[in-house]
């Protein structure tokens, strides 16, 4: 028998409690939450012009600020997690986050609703990198992935409401674009009480503490050494080159779809709403297998089912028929190749102590990336769709060597890959 067996060839997969997946939910809230921030924006965008008499700088502020908002919370409340508890602040930024939607929803002008989208974004940020180190307190060891990466279910899930909101209330003007953010208030308020009643531990699990080989503690001087530096850059920059590319397609897929292929209003939005579920079904596929070999075994495939998909994209120059292909295997890959792995790497490399001030800042940098170049792509597209496309396809390409050195290097010292490592000479002894 092999010396280092994997954990997951060496014992069948052990079922999660309910109550995990539980806190699971009420974590991945914060990704639904995110996405359903940005994306109510971008749709609700031209109705706001419109009712509140809007110029272009404040349309093009107030979409900068929801990337913005979220990059500065990711940073400040990961770090707030860390050192004041993480249930604490887990607690208190849904409830911001409650707040900043109902002055959205109830906004009378564009500068209320300005004030609104700060507070409701930098809420948001704050929650994704607190609610995914409360998950990962809260897990296995062997159930952690599976966990982890059901958030990014959420994701995809309020990406997938809100569209599907925007579509069938796309005739109903502002009381539309009220009930769209008016879910939000609802969903915000009834995770902040169910949050309040679930028992959660603020500190990382002793059996993990024991197998980490780094300094314990929330002071920043334990970020500055080798074994949180490496991972944390390492993911970020996979999260970086990948992101660059959703984030794109994510703000800018309809706009590309009619300014450069062609297509109308309506077909744009059918593409994008009618690809959507393909991307939520292959997302419960990852979490079904998030604790086993086949997590990193199907990313080296759908890496480079990615990286074709953005080459097809910029070789036919965002042609509608081109496009077509493009977002068909784009849905197919993103699910394994992309914000998923990020998260579950993340969780599975970096420090306990200091997740939420690591995976904050990695947070908060990327989304600043995301929020520079979606301020330059307009004027880009103009000038050069190819332009445009290529770079994207070798960012792609940058994130999937970003990707294969953290599975190499990174997930192979990980504490669950280190205590499969020490079972399995155990097992060779015997």
């Amino acid at each position: 028998m092999s010396r280092f067996l994997p954990a997951a060839q060496e014992r069948p997969e052990q079922p999660i409690p309910k109550h995990l997946w539980k806190v699971a939910a009420l974590s991945g809230m914060a990704s639904y939450l995110d996405a359903a921030l940005i994306v109510s924006i971008a749709v609700n965008l031209a109705i706001y012009r419109d009712s509140y008499d809007m110029g272009v700088w404040m349309a093009g502020a107030i979409s900068a600020i929801v990337t913005g908002c979220i990059a500065v919370g990711s940073l400040v409340g990961g770090r707030l997690a860390d050192l004041f508890g993480r249930r604490r602040v887990y607690n208190l930024d849904i409830l911001c986050y409650a707040v900043g939607a109902i002055v959205i929803t109830l906004a009378p002008n564009d500068i209320v609703l300005f004030i609104g989208v700060l507070v409701a974004g930098l809420a948001a940020g704050a929650d994704l990198p607190t609610s995914l180190a409360v998950v990962s307190d809260a897990a296995p060891a062997d159930g952690r992935a599976r966990l982890v990466s059901f958030t990014q279910v959420m994701w995809v899930l309020g990406i997938v409401v809100v569209i599907f909101l925007g579509y069938l209330l796309s005739d109903t003007g502002l009381t539309g674009a009220r009930f769209i953010t008016g879910h939000l208030v609802v969903a915000a308020l009834v995770t902040w009480q169910l949050r309040s009643r679930l028992e959660l531990p603020d500190e990382p699990a002793e059996e993990e503490a024991r197998t980490e080989a780094v300094p314990r503690g929330i002071e920043l001087r334990n970020i500055c050494n080798r074994a949180t530096l490496l991972p944390m850059v390492a993911t970020f920059v996979y999260y970086v080159t990948w992101g660059i590319g959703a984030n794109t397609f994510g703000q800018f897929g309809t706009y590309l779809l009619v300014t450069v292929s062609g297509a109308s209003q309506s077909l744009a939005t059918g593409i994008n709403l009618a690809f959507l579920p393909i991307a939520l079904v292959l997302t419960f596929v990852f979490v079904r297998l998030a604790d086993t070999p086949w997590r990193d075994r199907l990313f080296y495939v759908f890496t480079v089912v990615q990286v074709v998909a953005f080459c097809i994209a910029s070789v036919t120059a965002g042609a509608l028929v081109g496009m077509l292909v493009f977002f068909v295997l784009y849905q197919i890959s993103n699910p394994f190749a992309g914000e998923a792995s990020y998260k579950v790497w993340s969780q599975l490399t970096l420090p306990p102590d200091t997740r939420g001030t690591t995976q904050g800042l990695t947070y908060a940098l990327s989304r600043g990336v995301f929020a520079g170049v979606a301020f330059v792509t307009p004027a880009l597209m103009d000038y050069s769709a190819s332009v445009l496309l290529w770079s994207i396809t070798l960012c792609m390409a940058a994130s999937g060597v970003a990707g294969v050195y953290v599975i190499h290097t990174l997930i192979r010292r990980s504490p669950e890959a280190t205590a499969a490592r020490v079972k399995g000479l155990g097992v060779a002894r015997t």
